[in-house]
């Protein structure tokens, strides 16, 4: 090989080095909202194994459940990333089934992260504002104190504690409302009862943003890539916890509404004329939801030079492609 050529080979090995480019990543939870989105904005970035509950055509298989299906899986596929966004989120259900709840979101993700740590994988999961007990009205910090007021939050923060005990090198995302064209979500249950009904109450006083499950997965893609291309001291200062969430805030009564309005803006037939704001007490839930769900997310916009759109942004665009 010439000199020129051998300088042009080394070139191009060298910034393919420096952009990331062969990056492997393994995604586990595939087929939920965010990891439907995940298979999409991961792309650029490398070659992306996405798995799910069932065996795949190497005999893989993403199930939390069966530890030994996920240390195969780690084993053989021996990624640089793993990213997590497979969780129990039935946070009714969850009060009556402790132990699924635990195992998935908890003792699950302590096999996950500990499997990390040994063989140096950056693990990226995904929590919730509800790790906190939701009073005031001030948006949550990553450095505020965690107090999760139901099950589903208290198995969540056991994750995350997990993780953080592991040693391993981690990104967790916390976010909040989460919706998505993929799965069910809030959008597609008012439509389908506005459709039908002419009056409707929604609770006016639990506060958040709602959070497209395409904007998380974008925003983790160019926290990767930020990442990938940072020395390995910079690296270590962007591991840990950061809050991910649209800008703006909302009640699900501001939401509804914006939902019903666009609806018709976009010629959905709708039966709704009313709709009552009522109080979370006049709504009671198996689990106790938090009044306050805002997050505070300058940390992530700093760390990873992200700029979040307000929430109205991504709902219509969910909604144009629904309707």
């Amino acid at each position: 090989m010439g000199k020129s050529r051998q300088k042009w080979r080394i070139s191009v090995l060298v910034s393919e080095a420096i952009l990331g480019l062969g990056m492997k990543i393994l995604l586990l939870g595939k087929n939920g909202q965010v990891g439907w989105e995940l298979q999409r904005a991961l792309q650029p970035l490398g070659q992306v194994i996405a798995l799910n509950r069932t065996q795949n055509e190497e005999g893989l298989s993403g199930d939390l459940a069966n530890f030994e299906a996920i240390t195969q899986a780690i084993h053989v596929i021996d990624p640089d990333v793993v990213i997590n966004a497979a969780a129990y989120t039935a946070v009714d259900k969850a009060e009556t089934d402790q132990s699924n709840a635990d195992l998935i979101n908890h003792l699950a993700v302590k096999h996950l992260a500990e499997l990390c740590k040994k063989q140096n994988i950056l693990l990226v999961h995904y929590s919730t504002d509800y790790v906190f007990n939701g009073e005031g009205i001030k948006p949550w910090s990553e450095d505020d104190q965690t107090k999760p007021v139901n099950l589903y939050g208290y198995t969540k923060r056991l994750g995350e504690q997990a993780i953080e005990q592991s040693g391993c090198s981690f990104i967790n995302f916390r976010t909040c409302w989460v919706y998505g064209l993929h799965g069910h979500n809030f959008i597609k249950t008012m439509l389908k009862l506005a459709a039908s009904r002419e009056e409707l109450s929604v609770i006016h006083d639990q506060i958040g943003a709602p959070t497209g499950a395409a904007l998380i997965a974008d925003v983790t893609a160019q926290a990767l890539r930020v990442y990938q291309l940072s020395s390995s001291q910079q690296q270590n200062s962007l591991c840990g916890h950061y809050h991910l969430a649209a800008s703006g805030q909302c009640s699900w009564f501001d939401y509804a509404n914006f939902i019903f309005d666009h609806a018709k803006q976009y010629g959905q037939m709708l039966a709704i004329q009313k709709v009552n704001a009522i109080g979370t007490i006049d709504y009671p839930t198996p689990a106790k939801r938090p009044l306050n769900s805002r997050l505070n997310t300058q940390k992530l916009q700093t760390q990873f030079k992200i700029h979040l759109p307000h929430w109205t942004v991504g709902v219509a665009q969910v909604l144009e492609e629904i309707i």
